[in-house]
């Protein structure tokens, strides 16, 4: 084992963070704690180098890194630290053995959490030889190279269906077919939440129960995610009056990460589903739209209908007003189903592509596990 602090430089004191409205528009990356968050006109690193989330990182996530890999030319704010690897130490084994590091015990912060650079000297990790070094990050390569690849796949079936969609029926802006419209209110019902004093507390959720309660990371831009669940008691969701989803109803986000849509059909395994306040329930009339057709639909607008909610809130919100003037294409029933079915055939593919992803996720997580504990 070996503690950072001896076997990287770190270049921290090189870094120089510039605001939003000091940045001057470039080709070089300006890096955070988590990533790319700009392009600028200058540099200040040019090397192989490893960047560990400072603050504001995703510490304590199962999924989400807190250190990544930057080559070249680039630009640190003083929310990530510099590691420069030393001639014993790869560089990408170095990202690896980092990404996932558990700093429990290191971050400090109640609102904010920080690894400062004291902590981050004493960090260790295991130092086999170089050689060896170098195989595992080729073994780890592969493995994350064939899951960009699946999840590239996923991407092409999504942008496959969408303009599918443009060539049968047009868009809304300028609806060349000349199909009829309507309101999202006129072809659904917009169903909140209970928000009033029964809504749960903390202490009123749990890993068990009755009813599953909705958070925001069950509603994803690809739909229902079960990895995080929250429940409550038959009891509890008795007390609640709105909310409870039907099957055939669709979930969408409407705070913080707006326009996530979900779809309730009979192969969400579960029967008791509530949303939280940051969702609502569209319930379809079928005499008019089909629910796969709306989300496809909806997905398209999605850009626009963001460009419409007033900024500068703290959390973004997409309100019910908002909602009701937002306008569909509506073709006939028999086109909607036609449409309906090609996105079946597409789904099959996209649910043999994520099981291979899945599986080589589930590989890499092992792997992981297994050179770095």
């Amino acid at each position: 084992m070996a503690r950072l602090g001896d076997v990287c430089e770190i270049l921290d004191s090189k870094r120089v963070p510039i605001t939003a409205t000091e940045r001057q528009p470039g080709p070089y990356p300006y890096y955070g704690a988590n990533g790319v968050q700009d392009f600028v006109a200058d540099y200040i690193f040019d090397d192989e180098l490893v960047l560990l989330a400072e603050d504001g990182g995703n510490f304590g996530s199962k999924d989400k890194p807190i250190a990544y890999r930057v080559s070249g030319k680039c630009w640190v704010n003083n929310h990530a630290h510099v590691l420069k690897p030393k001639k014993e130490l790869d560089v990408d084994y170095l990202c690896y053995s980092l990404m996932f590091y558990d700093v429990t015990g290191l971050v400090n912060g109640a609102t904010r959490q920080k690894l400062t650079q004291a902590d981050m000297r004493k960090m260790e990790i295991p130092l086999p030889p170089l050689d060896e070094q170098r195989k595992i990050a080729a073994v780890l390569d592969k493995v994350s190279g064939l899951i960009s690849k699946r999840r590239q796949q996923l991407d092409k079936l999504d942008e496959l269906v969408k303009s599918r969609f443009i060539e049968i029926y047009g868009v809304i802006e300028n609806n060349p077919f000349g199909l009829p419209t309507k309101s999202m209110v006129e072809i659904c019902q917009i169903i909140d939440g209970d928000r009033g004093t029964n809504y749960p507390k903390q202490e009123d959720f749990s890993e068990n129960g009755y009813c599953l309660f909705l958070n925001a990371k069950n509603v994803t831009s690809k739909g229902f995610s079960f990895d995080t669940c929250m429940y409550i008691t038959q009891e509890k969701d008795n007390q609640l009056r709105k909310g409870k989803l039907a099957r055939g109803d669709v979930v969408l986000t409407t705070r913080g990460t707006i326009g996530n849509l979900a779809f309730y059909d009979d192969f969400v395994p579960y029967d008791h589903v509530r949303i939280n306040s940051g969702m609502v329930i569209l319930r379809m009339d079928r005499t008019q739209m089909l629910e796969k057709f709306f989300i496809e639909q909806f997905k398209m607008q999605l850009s626009s209908i963001k460009e419409k909610i007033a900024s500068g809130s703290a959390q973004p919100q997409l309100p019910i007003s908002t909602m009701n003037k937002i306008k569909l294409l509506l073709p006939p029933i028999e086109l909607q189903q036609q449409f309906v079915v090609s996105i079946e055939q597409t789904d099959k593919s996209k649910l043999a592509i994520q099981k291979s992803l899945q599986k080589l996720e589930t590989l890499k997580k092992a792997l992981m596990q297994k050179y770095f504990g």
